[in-house]
């Protein structure tokens, strides 16, 4: 008999994510639809401002994410020890930007059942499936006034997958990251629209690793970005990955075609230091290696099968 998700879940034990939403039928309803001839891209955009907004209220850090035309990524550490760092002022004021209404109500009862609701309010913001539906309530709802229509938007709630481990973090960091460039939607990080590698190239300091990165090939997006996790951050690496919310791009060898789960997972795309290796940038595979490299059993997220 299938348990509820709240019973398999330890936040203090397992507390990165890798979440995965798709659109009802796997339809494109947030891409180029073939059928129709209309561009939903622009919902791509709904998404990331989305993100940075509930980033900003939920004690949830964002590490990489990926938007594409059917479905979304998302990796994500949920802080439980900042929310309850909150004063009962700054949960009322956070819960209050999601749910005024609800807030208010709350508010307005005597003072037992205030901190009552105080209580599950601050519970909530640190909670994985109320953070996936502030996410993707809100963007059905959108897409369906856009649309004039009812029902569903999105095929289910959400799958999620525990990252039990800094080897499948960063492994599984690497593939929300090069999700487009394995799709074939993209030609180099820098043209992965919608996604956190291209969000974070463009933070990179003037000249840094210049002669790495190729220039993007669209203008820079306006669109409103979250504030993004560095690897080293989550898992309490010291030095430069855990001082930096930006990748520090290396290069490989024209030569080193060796396959991913030889090479192992990408640091640089997760944030994480560089590798000291020469040569040209490789846009085919943009990885480098890591030490030590992973195994090909670690370079799976149980759902999507290897990631070369």
């Amino acid at each position: 008999m299938p348990r509820p998700r709240y019973t398999q879940i330890d936040i203090h034990a397992t507390p990165n994510y890798h979440c995965i939403s798709r659109c009802v039928r796997r339809a494109f309803l947030c891409g180029a639809d073939r059928l129709s001839g209309r561009c939903f891209d622009h919902r791509k955009a709904w998404l990331v401002e989305q993100l940075a907004e509930l980033t900003d209220i939920f004690a949830v850090d964002l590490c990489p994410y990926s938007v594409l035309s059917n479905h979304y990524h998302l990796v994500v550490h949920l802080a439980s020890e900042r929310a309850w760092a909150w004063s009962d002022d700054a949960v009322v004021a956070r819960y209050g930007r999601l749910f005024a209404a609800t807030v208010e109500a709350g508010m307005a009862a005597g003072r037992a059942q205030a901190a009552a609701c105080i209580a599950r309010w601050r519970a909530r913001l640190y909670d994985l499936s109320w953070f996936m539906r502030c996410l993707n309530e809100a963007i059905a709802r959108r897409a369906n006034a856009e649309d004039d229509c009812t029902g569903r938007f999105w095929e289910g709630r959400f799958r999620s997958q525990a990252l039990l481990d800094a080897a499948g973090l960063v492994t599984c960091m690497a593939y929300v990251d090069l999700n487009p460039l394995r799709a074939g939607l993209a030609t180099s990080l820098c043209d992965c629209n919608f996604t956190s590698i291209q969000q974070r190239l463009q933070t990179l300091p003037p000249g840094d690793h210049a002669e790495a990165i190729p220039e993007p090939a669209s203008e820079p997006s306006t669109t409103r970005q979250p504030t993004l996790q560095a690897f080293g951050a989550l898992t309490g690496t010291r030095g430069a990955a855990a001082a930096t919310r930006s990748p520090r791009l290396c290069r490989v060898t024209d030569g080193d075609r060796c396959s991913v789960a030889e090479r192992g997972a990408d640091r640089a795309v997760a944030g994480c230091e560089p590798a000291a290796t020469g040569g040209a940038w490789n846009t085919e595979r943009a990885v480098v290696r890591v030490h030590p490299p992973l195994p090909a059993s670690v370079l799976c997220d149980g759902r999507h099968g290897a990631f070369d």
